[in-house]
């Protein structure tokens, strides 16, 4: 089912359209913690008890969907709207519900349902906080197909399931620090089952994900990871045996568990194959681009130095000139070598002439400094740049190597002893887990 809710006011409006007579059918079903008899009163109840309080989005309104081709009765729908209710935390809370039937495109007469509570407590007089409604709607959306085994649309499911065989290198590093979360496990397995409606379809999802099904022992259906670690579909999706039997029929042509771990390996390792191509590509080209930046940056050096001293020299003539210029000449030159103020005036553009010199050497030092900083600190970048790629190719080319020599050695042990230790350590597995996450089982 297709749950759509959303917080509003407009009692008036919102009955109004409930009860809209261009559905074949309208009926009113329930109408719970209201003092009033019919939708119109009952509605407009709620907004006089709002106007106590400062909200204005006194109702939640949701609109429930079933599937296309799904028969669903009102139980099943009252069952869903008592569930969404629940994750909303509106229990108890004075609610209206109403069915429709009308007819499709297709020409046949379906039905659908809409819920409406007030979200007004009356005890505490302040709205019921609905915090993320969407998805909490979405997540009870997802349960239902899953619990009436429907095939769900895949425009309904989570955003993030992308194809796991893309993966990055900082997401392989990630994920082999952080080891794998049972709960993001339990949610890959309900929808690439809730988006599979056949074994084919179920096997292709589960590939995007990086596990091969295959065919189990005792455990009928069952995902194998390029670890070699054996999940049992019914347990991981949530539901019976016999529910994953209808829909996959027989095992006919799925690999064994031995099989699927080889090739669940293989796939991860010719990703990592691939990062491996992809590493050095960018790492050409990061390198590239500082030698090109640092040839850049040398040019550029060069011109601010002609510059500093085309500047210095132009700094020096004038200068120069001006201390000429205290020098007078003439009468006044004569009474000023008699009275020796020429001989002051000597040492005075003397001493400035030895102070610009200084002043002009430390301008070009400080400039070459900063210019030698620059320089050195391209070189460091492409040295690290360099160690890093060295160490994580070989980073790389460790990990596929024991995701070969793991299979390798695999290989050579008989397929009975192979599914008996996985057994052994699936079991120890499902003890670890269920120890850290007791919701696994619910």
């Amino acid at each position: 089912m297709i749950l759509v809710g959303n917080q509003r006011g407009g009692a008036r409006d919102l009955a109004k359209h409930l009860q809209k007579e261009e559905n074949e059918r309208v009926e009113l079903d329930e109408l719970r913690g209201f003092a009033s008899d019919n939708l119109d009163d009952a509605l407009l109840e709620s907004h006089a008890i709002s106007r106590v309080t400062k909200c204005k989005q006194h109702l939640f309104s949701l609109s429930i969907n079933p599937p296309k081709n799904e028969e669903v009765s009102k139980e099943d729908f009252r069952k869903a709207i008592l569930k969404a209710e629940e994750r909303l935390r509106l229990n108890d809370q004075p609610r209206a519900i109403v069915f429709h039937e009308k007819y499709g495109d297709d020409g046949e007469l379906r039905r659908h349902a809409h819920a409406v509570w007030c979200r007004i407590d009356t005890e505490n007089l302040k709205a019921v906080q609905l915090s993320f409604s969407k998805q909490k709607m979405q997540e009870v959306s997802k349960e239902l197909y899953i619990e009436h085994n429907w095939t769900m649309p895949k425009g309904h499911l989570n955003k993030e399931l992308t194809d796991k065989r893309n993966f990055t290198l900082s997401e392989w590093q990630q994920a082999k620090r952080a080891g794998k979360d049972p709960k993001q496990q339990k949610t890959m397995f309900q929808d690439t089952w809730a988006t599979s409606d056949s074994k084919e379809a179920f096997a292709n999802a589960l590939k995007e994900q990086g596990y091969v099904l295959a065919k189990g022992d005792r455990r009928g259906f069952v995902a194998v990871d390029h670890e070699g670690e054996v999940y049992s579909v019914s347990r991981w999706v949530g539901i019976k045996a016999k529910q994953v039997r209808e829909r996959m029929g027989n095992d006919e042509g799925l690999p064994s568990v031995n099989k699927a771990h080889g090739q669940a390996g293989m796939m991860v390792a010719e990703r990592l194959k691939q990062i491996r191509i992809e590493e050095a590509r960018q790492v050409k080209q990061r390198q590239e681009k500082l030698n090109v930046e640092r040839e850049r940056k040398q040019e550029q050096h060069r011109r601010d130095q002609e510059q500093i001293a085309k500047d210095q020299a132009a700094r020096e003539t004038r200068e120069a000139q001006e201390r000429l210029d205290r020098l007078r000449t003439g009468l006044w030159g004569l009474l000023d070598r008699v009275t020796g103020l020429r001989k002051r005036t000597l040492e005075l553009n003397a001493q400035e002439e030895i102070r610009a010199k200084k002043r002009d050497q430390k301008e070009r030092q400080a400039t070459e400094e900063k210019q030698k900083y620059v320089q050195e600190n391209l070189q460091r970048k492409v040295d690290m740049d360099r160690e890093q790629y060295i160490k994580t190719q070989q980073e790389l080319r460790h990990d596929v190597r024991s995701i070969e020599q793991n299979f390798n050695d695999r290989s050579i042990q008989s397929e009975e002893d192979y599914i008996k230790e996985q057994q052994q350590h699936s079991k120890q597995q499902s003890l670890d887990r269920n120890h850290d996450d007791p919701s696994l089982d619910r």
